[in-house]
């Protein structure tokens, strides 16, 4: 397990709330080949169910009613975090991003053959926010009743020491 991992802590941006949980991304965890069956494995593993394997919406979009883990198996991209204007995060096959609840994202750019699997902590259900008027009350209200995952989907220990202890 590498110990390469970054923490992005994102403020309110507009209409989007972001949050107060850093985003978490490490870089190259997944140990061996970045196949898709070894990054649903290893997040099935640690009690992320892997949900689907595609790219991401290449608009700003956040979820107000689940956390997000995105593993990468192939190609390269350049993720927006935050909404408009924010901070921007290079991946590659291996790397793996946690999106907490409330915390916009994009795909900004990408090679052709760039894909990611998708999961969430078991019981959540993610919904699809684009900071439109009104959202903004009703997404602060939902993310403050979103749980803290037990596990980190990973494995490792950035999750539960940066959520739960930062």
């Amino acid at each position: 397990m590498h110990d390469d991992v970054e923490s992005i802590l994102l403020e309110r941006n507009g209409q989007f709330p972001n949050s107060e949980l850093p985003v978490i991304v490490y870089r190259g965890v997944v140990e061996g080949s970045a196949t898709t069956n070894a990054v649903q494995a290893m997040f099935a593993r640690n009690a992320w169910p892997p949900q689907w394997v595609d790219t991401i919406f290449d608009y700003h979009h956040y979820h107000s009613t689940a956390h997000e883990v995105l593993g990468v198996v192939s190609g390269s991209a350049r993720l927006a975090l935050g909404g408009p204007g924010a901070r921007h995060v290079d991946v590659r096959p291996g790397d793996v991003v946690i999106i907490p609840a409330g915390v916009a994202h994009k795909l900004e750019s990408s090679s052709d053959d760039f894909a990611v699997v998708g999961a969430y902590p078991p019981g959540q259900d993610w919904d699809i926010l684009k900071g439109k008027d009104g959202d903004l009350e009703r997404a602060t209200a939902n993310i403050a009743r979103v749980p803290l995952p037990e596990t980190d989907p990973v494995g490792g220990k950035a999750l539960l020491e940066l959520w739960r202890e930062g």
